[in-house]
């Protein structure tokens, strides 16, 4: 065989980067859903590496690639992007599940011509509050163009480049890199869904945690900085920025 016989491994299309702080169990239940190569490549970018847990998990799958990085999930997604070989980039937190056929609705936006996107948010909780709430994101969504984190956003990765990833900034670091998205052309909004944990709400009560969510967006159209969020509502730059 001739150098000229040899080819490259076709790069895959999607690439999905997962955020990871002691997040040892979600992560280990996330993997096995997810397809591999050659059309997926899965990164996990841990922001705890003395993490036995997580080491664990690594152990048992070494078709993944790892990354390690400070905590802080912008910090994280940025360092698994930096290692991304996908035309598209998925980031998809551990204790989140896209509805089957999330790869042919990526295939979808692109042959639309989309920047990037996100999915419709479902909580794994029967409780009306979780509905209300869902209702409540698909209106922000639509009439604001403000998807979160905990919605799988996903964008192009040479646009992703260019716009210099997620901002160093502790709190609404994926809001500010979807609105960036926005100014660059079309946001594809999927009617296909990513189910949650409810556990954030479960803790702080469902109000409770909605309210503060709805304060935060509210100074954060307003124009209030993302350090003074931060000073603020310790527990969103605590968790990363998306308070879930």
């Amino acid at each position: 065989m001739s150098v000229d016989d040899l080819q490259a491994p076709a790069a895959p299309a999607v690439s999905v980067i997962i955020p990871v702080l002691h997040d040892a169990a979600q992560l280990a239940a996330l993997l096995p859903r997810l397809p591999g190569r050659p059309r997926c490549e899965v990164i996990v970018a841990n922001g705890a590496a003395g993490d036995a847990a997580v080491g664990g998990v690594r152990r048992t799958r070494p078709d993944v690639v790892w990354v390690e990085s400070e905590p802080g999930r912008g910090r994280q997604m940025n360092a698994g992007a930096a290692r991304a070989a996908g035309a598209w980039l998925l980031f998809l937190h551990a204790d989140a599940r896209p509805d089957a056929g999330w790869m042919g609705e990526i295939e979808r936006a692109d042959a639309a011509g989309a920047v990037g996107g996100c999915f419709r948010l479902r909580i794994d909780a029967r409780r009306w509050q979780a509905r209300v709430i869902e209702a409540g994101v698909r209106w922000r969504v639509r009439w604001f163009g403000l998807a979160y984190g905990d919605q799988a956003i996903f964008v192009r990765r040479d646009l992703f480049r260019r716009l210099g990833g997620y901002r160093p900034i502790p709190v609404m670091e994926d809001a500010d890199l979807v609105g960036r998205m926005r100014a660059r052309g079309r946001f594809w909004r999927s009617s296909l869904g990513v189910t949650v944990s409810a556990r954030r709400w479960e803790q702080d009560g469902w109000w409770r945690r909605t309210a503060a969510n709805l304060r935060i967006l509210g100074l954060h159209l307003a124009g209030r900085s993302p350090d003074r969020l931060a000073v603020r509502y310790p527990a969103w730059r605590d968790l990363g920025g998306d308070g879930r």
